[in-house]
This record gives C-alpha cells, structure tokens and sequence, in this order.
C-alpha cells in the first residue's frame, strides 16, 4: 500500500456523511480532489433511503458480489450489509489517499488487510446524536434510542487514530478532517498511538 488509506468512523448521526460532502467540496474548490479518492459503498439500502451516495444492492446482490471478491472491506451493522469495492486497492497502488466511511467494529479486519491504515473517529455529545437521529427520520424512537445506548467497540491497540469532535458547526469539524486529508493537522488533540 503506497497511498494512505483513512477510514472514517462514528456513531450514526454524528455527521460522517455531512463531513465527507464537505471535505469532497473543498478538495475541488482548492483543486486538491485529484489525489484523493472517496470510495463509495455497496449497501444493502434502497437508493432513496436518504443519506450518502450509495450502490443500492438486494441481499442477494450483496452476498454475489461478496463470493465474486468484489469487495475490499465488508461488514454488517444494524441490519445492513456494507461493501467497498477492490478498486480501493488500485487507487492505493497508485500512491493516492482513499477515504472509506467505515465502521469501528470493522476496523481490526480493515488494519489486519491494511496496516497503514488511518482512522479518523467523528464525535459528538450524545445530546446532539439524539437530535440528529431523529430529524433524519430512518427510524422510530426505538430504534432511535437503541442505537444511543449502544456501546461502541474499543479501538485497536496501536491503530493510528485522530478524533474530531462534530457538535459545532459543520464547516469546523469538515475543515479539521480536509486538512487530515492534506496531511497538514492530526484532527482536534486526539491521538496517534
């Protein structure tokens, strides 16, 4: 792996979505888009169900594509089945930064696969979740609360890691994880091992 890949991680309704689309359009406004290439993700979710930019596969198609080694990384959360394509390996071979919005659980799979791989945790108070959650609708306030109460999984001892908190303005939190991107700051304070 010559590239950099960076996975970034967080809760549901933290803003791994929000900060991805701004960290795209200011990579192309500075003209800096051409070396870093966001991977987008197979999910079994039908296409309209708001959110990211996906590939909308069935079940089916998802678990054909997983025994074709289609993909790169995979796992399943709340329901869902995700995938990132292989061609991950090709934009990395070519000494790019790929960016994957990733899962924290998945991520010993992922660093076994990738040992220079770089998270980067998005964070935000409880509080702030809950009222994203909600406004974005997917689900009813049981499935809501369930995911506030669920504990993330620890981080691998060792992984390089950067948190960012999100519970201000998008634009601060999308500028901190633009300049990981360019290599130019290590997040708000968090930690490489």
């Amino acid at each position: 792996m010559t590239g950099r890949l960076i996975v970034l991680v967080g809760a549901s309704g933290v803003g791994k979505d929000s900060v991805l689309a701004h960290a795209r359009q200011r990579l192309d406004a500075l003209a800096q888009g051409g070396r870093v290439r966001f991977a987008r993700r197979a999910v079994t979710r039908p296409a309209g169900a708001g959110g990211e930019d996906h590939l909308p596969l069935s079940e089916d198609e998802f678990h054909t594509a997983l025994e074709q080694g289609r993909f790169a990384l995979w796992w399943g959360s709340h329901g869902l089945h995700y995938g990132i394509d292989r061609e991950i390996d090709d934009w990395l071979a070519d000494g790019l930064t790929v960016v994957v919005n990733g899962s924290r659980a998945q991520l010993p799979q992922a660093w076994q696969r990738y040992p220079g791989l770089e998270a980067v945790v998005l964070t935000a108070h409880p509080g702030t979740l809950a009222e994203r959650l909600a406004a974005r609708g997917r689900e009813d306030e049981a499935a809501v609360a369930a995911r506030l109460a669920r504990t993330p999984p620890p981080l691998p001892d060792g992984l390089a890691r950067i948190e960012i908190a999100n519970d201000g303005e998008l634009a601060e939190a999308g500028e901190r994880f633009l300049a990981v991107l360019l290599g130019t700051s290590a997040g708000n304070g968090a930690a490489t091992p």
